[in-house]
C-alpha cells in the first residue's frame, strides 16, 4: 500500500537562555521512553518505551520494545543486517549528498550530540514515517519534545527497498528545520517542505528504476484524483502525488537550485520560489510555471513548446484525463458550476459542437483567476492561449468552425491570488462556464460535411471511452450488482459504488441508452448523456409529470423510481 509522510508543525517560544542537555554515548539494549504521534502509531499510543538495537557513527536505531521483543532471534539478526546496510547508505550517500546540496541539519542538536536518532515503531499501514518539529526544542518550550534530532520510521517497512527513500525523506525535513526554523526563524509551508522531501528520492537516484519506485506510486495516486490543489495540504495520498509531480517538473526545467535557494532564504512558500527564480535569472514567476505545468499534465508534448513537457524519462508518456463534455447538437447551450480553491487543478474539455462556439467564464470576484486554454484540430495540432478576464473575473472566447476545423477546447482555470499561509484546508472558490454553439452554416449542412462530422464524433467517442477505460482499469473497478437505488446521483461524483451500479444498469439497457458501457464509478459526461437518453425514453413517466420535455441528466426521484420499478419487475 502507498505510504504517506506527514509534516507536524508546531509553534514554539524562542527561549535562548536554556542550556541543552548533553546525552552521553548510548548503550545497546538501553531503554528510553519516547513521545509518539497517536494518529500514526498503530495502537494509538502517545508514549512508548524503545530499546537501542543498533548504533553507527551517525545514527542510533531505537525500536519499540514491544515490537522488538515479539521478533524471533532469526528476525532480529536479519534486521541487524538491515540496520547496518541502512546506516552505511545514510553515511555514504544520503547524508553527504543532501547536506552538500541543501545544508546541514541541527548539528549538534538540543541533546548536544551530532548523532541522529531513528525511532522504529508500528504505524498505520499508509505511513512510511513522520517527523515532529517540536523534538528540536527543550521540554520547557515544547512539553512533548523528545529533545533530540529524531526521525520516525514505520517498522512495518524497515526491511523493504523503500526504507532508504523514507529515511532520506525524513532527513530532508530535519535539514529544513535547521535551515528555516533555527537559522532564519521562519516556518516553511507544508506543501513546499514536502516538495523538497519528496524530491530527495529522485535526487539520490532511488527513482532511476521506475517499476516499484516511490515515483511510480506517486504517479498512480495522482491519476486517481488529479483535480486537487497543489498548496492545500490535507495529508492525502494524492497531495503527495501532486507535489511530487510538480517538483519533478520544476527541477526538470529550472534545476535543483530553485529548491536549494528557496530553502536557504528568509522567505517561505511561493515567495521563496519566486526569490529563487529571480536569483537564478529566470524570466518566469511561480504563477507562470504553475500554468505551464497544468498544461503539461494534460498534453506533455515538447512539440507544443519546451515548457509543456516532462524531461524525466519516466514521465514522458504521462497524461491526465480531463473532464469531458460532449456537445452533440447545433444550437446547444450548456453551463456548469464548479468549486475549486487556490492553485487547484481543473481541466474541462469540450468536444463535438457546431459552427461557432462561444465560451463564457465567470469566476468569484474576490479572487484572481487565470484561465489558460488549449485548442486542438483533428490532426492533434494544438495551441495554448489565455482567456482575457476583467476585474469581475469574467471573460469570453469565440471559436469559428468548432467541430469542423477544431476537435476540442480545454480550459484550465486556476486561482492565483493567494501566495502565503497554506498550512491546511482552504476555502472553496466557485467558478462557472457557459458554452453556446450556434446553428451550422448551409455548407456545413451538406451531406459530405455532415458525414465527416459524424465520423469525427465517433472517433472522439472512442477516445473518450479509451480514457475512461484506463481510469477504470487503474482503479480496479468492476461492475457492481445493486438491487435498489435510494440516493440522488449527479454529474461530478467520483469513486461511487452507486454510480457503478447505475452505469451497470444503463449498460444493460443496450447501446441505444449507453453505447460506451463503461463502469467506472465516476458520474461524468458519458453517464450523464446515458441518463438523459433513459429519461427521454420514459418521458411520460419521468419528464412529463415534471413539465419537462428533455432529459436533465440528473438522477433524481422520478428517474430513480422508474429504474427501481424496472429492476423489480
Amino acid at each position: 500500500m502507498f505510504r504517506n509522510f506527514k509534516s507536524k508543525l508546531v509553534i514554539t517560544l524562542a527561549i535562548s537562555l536554556l542550556v541543552p542537555l548533553v546525552i552521553d554515548a548510548q548503550t545497546i539494549d538501553g531503554e528510553v521512553d519516547f513521545n509518539v504521534d497517536p494518529s500514526y502509531d498503530s495502537q494509538g499510543r502517545k508514549e512508548l518505551t524503545a530499546v537501542l538495537v543498533k548504533s553507527t557513527d551517525q545514527l542510533y536505531f531505537y525500536a519499540d520494545k514491544i515490537w522488538w521483543e515479539e521478533l524471533s532471534r532469526a528476525e532480529r539478526q536479519s534486521l541487524d543486517v538491515v540496520f547496518y546496510n541502512l546506516g552505511i547508505e545514510f553515511e555514504r550517500k544520503i547524508y553527504p549528498t543532501l547536506t552538500k546540496a541543501f545544508g546541514s541539519e541541527p548539528k549538534p542538536g538540543i541533546d548536544g550530540s551530532e548523532i541522529i536518532t531513528v525511532l522504529l515503531h508500528p504505524m498505520i499501514s499508509d505511513a512510511g514515517g513522520y517527523y515532529n518539529t517540536g523534538d528540536i526544542y527543550s521540554r520547557f518550550e515544547y512539553p512533548k519534545s523528545n529533545e533530540r534530532e529524531l526521525l520516525y520510521l514505520n517498522s512495518r517497512y524497515i526491511d523493504k527497498p523503500e526504507a532508504k527513500a523514507f529515511l532520506a525523506h525524513e532527513f530532508t525535513h530535519l535539514i529544513t528545520i535547521n535551515q528555516k526554523n533555527l537559522l532564519r526563524g521562519v516556518n516553511e509551508e507544508i506543501w513546499l517542505n514536502e516538495a523538497r522531501a519528496e524530491y530527495s528520492a529522485t535526487f539520490l537516484g532511488y527513482n532511476d528504476v521506475y517499476r516499484g519506485s516511490i515515483l511510480e506510486r506517486r504517479v498512480n495516486e495522482f491519476l486517481r484524483n488529479s483535480q486537487i490543489s497543489l498548496t492545500e495540504w490535507l495529508n492525502k495520498k494524492e497531495d503527495y502525488g501532486a507535489i511530487n509531480l510538480f517538483t519533478q517538473y520544476l527541477v526538470d526545467h529550472y534545476g535543483v537550485k530553485i529548491l536549494v535557494d528557496s530553502l536557504q532564504s528568509d522567505y517561505t512558500g511561493i515567495e521563496s520560489v519566486n526569490y529563487a527564480l529571480t536569483k537564478n535569472n529566470y524570466g518566469k514567476n511561480f504563477s507562470q510555471i504553475f500554468s505551464d505545468w497544468a498544461v503539461t499534465l494534460l498534453v506533455n508534448d515538447c512539440n507544443l513548446g519546451d515548457e509543456y513537457c516532462y524531461l524525466n524519462k519516466h514521465l514522458q508518456d504521462f497524461h491526465i484525463t480531463p473532464t469531458f463534455y460532449y456537445l452533440p447538437r447545433a444550437e446547444t447551450v450548456m453551463s456548469n458550476y464548479h468549486d475549486t480553491t487556490y492553485w487547484g487543478l481543473n481541466w474541462h474539455r469540450f468536444l463535438g459542437g457546431g459552427s461557432d462556439l462561444v465560451l463564457e467564464f465567470d469566476g468569484l470576484d474576490e479572487v484572481v483567476f487565470k484561465v489558460p486554454y488549449l485548442v486542438c484540430d483533428f490532426n492533434n495540432s494544438c495551441s495554448v492561449k489565455f482567456v482575457s478576464l476583467n476585474e469581475e473575473q469574467k471573460g469570453e472566447i469565440t471559436l469559428s468552425g468548432f467541430g469542423a476545423e477544431y476537435s476540442s477546447l480545454t480550459i484550465i482555470p486556476f486561482v492565483e491570488s493567494k501566495t502565503s499561509g497554506f498550512n491546511g484546508h482552504e476555502e472553496s472558490i466557485s467558478f462557472s462556464w457557459k458554452i453556446t454553439v450556434d446553428e451550422k452554416t448551409e455548407k456545413e449542412k451538406g451531406p459530405e460535411a455532415v458525414n465527416q462530422l459524424l465520423a469525427q464524433i465517433e472517433e472522439l467517442k472512442r477516445k473518450i471511452a479509451e480514457y475512461e477505460a484506463k481510469i477504470a482499469a487503474l482503479k480496479g473497478l468492476t461492475p457492481v450488482s445493486c438491487n435498489r437505488f435510494d440516493n440522488d446521483l449527479y454529474y461530478g461524483i467520483w469513486d461511487s459504488v452507486e454510480v457503478s451500479c447505475l452505469q451497470q444498469f444503463l449498460k444493460e439497457q443496450g447501446p441505444d441508452i449507453y453505447p460506451e458501457g463503461l463502469v467506472t464509478g465516476n458520474f461524468l459526461s458519458l453517464t450523464q448523456a446515458a441518463v438523459i437518453r433513459f429519461q427521454e425514453k420514459y418521458a411520460e413517466e419521468i419528464l412529463y409529470p415534471l413539465d419537462l420535455e428533455k432529459g436533465t441528466g440528473y438522477f433524481g426521484p422520478a428517474t430513480r423510481n422508474k429504474i427501481n420499478s424496472l429492476k423489480n419487475s
